[in-house]
């Protein structure tokens, strides 16, 4: 009886002890099971990613060249009869004085923005809109009850021939070669800024730009000078061959222009002027192209 009784709970001891193995394995598995499934899920979101972020730089690639594709296609476009003159200085004139109006022409950047004057074009479009009206009455309002009112034709005839003769004394005698003008600066960072840098009077007068094609000449020449100073202005001056921005089949080099137009503010920024017979400009213009070249 007694060996009965040591040998039951032995068994007992055996049977609990067995029970909480086998429940302590079956955790461990279940407890692999979810670390491998949350491993395999965190590969697969890994790999999603990595694959999202494939596909937008992908995208991103795909865009910028679509863009240089685009800017290639706008710069063939841009194709000229460089035998046609008046349409080559056109399209330089057009450069140079959209090349003012970029925010970095300035070597201080952004601080520094010229703003173009419209008070001379002003004067010219009401002119010009003026002598429009006085054809406009006399050709569809008083040319009907001719000549009853022929007093009154004559007078708006005479003020067309007038006002078209004052528009091209202006043009001719006051814009001359100008092909824009600036105002002063304003903004007390710019002056400044430019002051700093050798200009001292770019607060009291605006630019006033100014361009020379000649014909039968193979040279553009473009001046900037004050705009409203007592002459002699000072004055920076660049003169370039057509041919080092026009190729042979008349594609058109509009950045090389810019960049040397930029070349030429900065000088006059910084108050490194020419001489007055343009010696000093002319042969600091040819050293600088003999370099690009």
């Amino acid at each position: 009886g007694i060996q009965q009784k040591n040998h039951k709970p032995t068994n007992a001891w055996n049977f609990q002890a067995k029970t909480p193995i086998s429940s302590y394995s079956d955790n461990d598995n279940k407890l692999n099971y979810h670390t491998n499934t949350m491993a395999k899920k965190n590969k697969k979101s890994a790999a999603a990613e990595a694959a999202a972020a494939a596909k937008q730089k992908e995208e991103e690639e795909e865009e910028e060249e679509e863009e240089e594709v685009e800017v290639e296609e706008e710069m063939e476009l841009l194709q000229v009869d460089v035998g046609d003159i008046i349409k080559v200085k056109q399209i330089l004139d057009e450069t140079v004085a959209g090349t003012f109006i970029s925010e970095d022409l300035s070597a201080h950047g952004e601080a520094v923005q010229l703003q173009e004057e419209y008070t001379n074009d002003n004067i010219k479009l009401l002119l010009m809109a003026l002598a429009c009206g006085f054809a406009a009455v006399s050709q569809f309002g008083l040319a009907a009850d001719f000549p009853k009112n022929r007093m009154w034709l004559g007078v708006c005839c005479a003020s067309y021939f007038c006002i078209s003769g004052i528009l091209q004394l202006i043009m001719t005698f006051v814009d001359k070669d100008c092909i824009m003008m600036t105002k002063p600066l304003t903004d007390p960072e710019a002056i400044k800024l430019v002051k700093k840098g050798g200009n001292k009077e770019m607060n009291k007068y605006g630019i006033r730009v100014r361009s020379q094609f000649p014909r039968f000449s193979e040279f553009y020449t473009v001046i900037l000078e004050f705009q409203g100073k007592d002459p002699p202005s000072e004055f920076v001056m660049g003169t370039w061959s057509v041919g080092q921005f026009f190729d042979v089949d008349g594609f058109f080099d509009e950045e090389g222009v810019m960049l040397e137009i930029e070349e030429l503010y900065r000088r006059f920024e910084a108050g490194k002027f020419d001489k007055p017979d343009g010696e000093g400009g002319s042969k600091k213009r040819k050293k600088s192209s003999k370099k690009n070249n």
